[in-house]
């Protein structure tokens, strides 16, 4: 009896655990994606009172300016030409945004694409100016595109389960191809990131979590849950500093995040009375600071990203398995 309830518990044990670290708050609903034709929501860019978002690989040049206001799109850009896997957006200011053709999943491509074009209110119809890209090393995917906001540079991160790289877009674009710049390592499985205002802190997410780091020496600041999402693929921060988090999937709701306390006054601009411009709530999740903390205490439970979960029950498995067999040969 007693070996039958050890062997269950070596199974049971590990999915419970994944479960129940893997809970994180639901998050507070800003709107509602109303337009049918957003499908696939990848990228997210909060400015001039609009979100802007694109659908992922397989849909045409085009961007969708959404008033949160109602869920209602308030304006498509569309443009000509091949779109191999655009996946990423950033603020590009003056009423536009990047637009990265930098998905490549099979790693394939000899060079990736950058778009800047116009977006707001009402319809249109452009010819952007576009400009290649390349990787040091060979083809990388990447979901991620961030603009700083005090120096207007581009940065790219990869995506990766072995790790991702944050790489600099040159500075001075022109025609050809634009090598980019290792700068550093950032979380696997980046699928979207954004600079906060300061342009001293980024936050880059993957299916379940987000990193914040410090900029430009990408030391970690602290990792937390986000809400549970379809297919998270999108992060935006706004001119005050609030963060917002989209998912793939029609008619899905852009949630604002609410940052643990330790983060929210490390990264919120100060009002002129030198009070954080966002409330001071406390966000239901749990940040490991970096400082001195070594890397293998760091990275707990609660920040490890959903498939970690599934690996320690595959071991479960195994285990299992194992004992099993061990029994079966002592019974004979």
């Amino acid at each position: 009896m007693i070996g039958r309830f050890l062997l269950t518990g070596a199974v049971v044990a590990p999915f419970a655990v994944g479960i129940l670290l893997s809970r994180a708050d639901a998050g507070n609903v800003e709107f509602r994606f109303e337009d049918p034709e957003i499908v696939e929501s990848s990228g997210l860019v909060a400015q001039d009172g609009l979100f802007v978002t694109m659908n992922d690989s397989g849909d045409v040049g085009r961007v969708f300016a959404v008033d949160p206001t109602d869920g209602e799109t308030a304006g498509v850009t569309r443009w000509s030409g091949d779109a191999t896997d655009m996946e990423a957006l950033a603020p590009a200011g003056d009423g536009g945004v990047w637009v990265g053709d930098i998905g490549d999943n099979t790693g394939a491509r000899d060079s990736v694409r950058l778009y800047r074009v116009p977006v707001g209110i009402g319809d249109r119809d452009v010819t952007p100016q576009s400009w290649d890209l390349t990787y040091p090393g060979g083809a990388r995917d990447a979901e991620t595109l961030m603009a700083d906001p005090v120096t207007g540079r581009l940065y790219i991160a990869s995506k990766s389960v072995f790790g991702g790289t944050l790489y600099a877009v040159p500075s001075n674009l022109g025609p050809g191809d634009n090598r980019l710049a290792a700068v550093g390592r950032v979380l696997p499985v980046a699928t979207d990131g954004a600079f906060f205002p300061d342009g001293k802190h980024v936050i880059v997410r993957d299916y379940s979590r987000a990193v914040v780091y410090s900029f430009p020496d990408l030391e970690e600041a602290g990792t937390f849950r986000l809400p549970n999402q379809r297919q998270g693929e999108g992060i935006a921060v706004d001119a005050a500093g609030s963060v917002f988090v989209s998912t793939e999937g029609q008619h899905t709701s852009v949630l604002r995040v609410s940052l643990p306390s330790a983060l929210r006054h490390l990264v919120t601009p100060r009002s002129a009375g030198g009070q954080s411009a966002t409330p001071d709530v406390d966000a239901p999740a749990v940040v490991q600071p970096s400082g001195d903390t070594p890397d293998a205490e760091r990275w707990t439970w609660q920040g490890r990203p959903w498939w970690t979960y599934a690996v320690v029950g595959w071991v479960g498995l195994v285990v299992l398995a194992v004992l099993v067999r061990g029994v079966r040969r002592l019974r004979r």
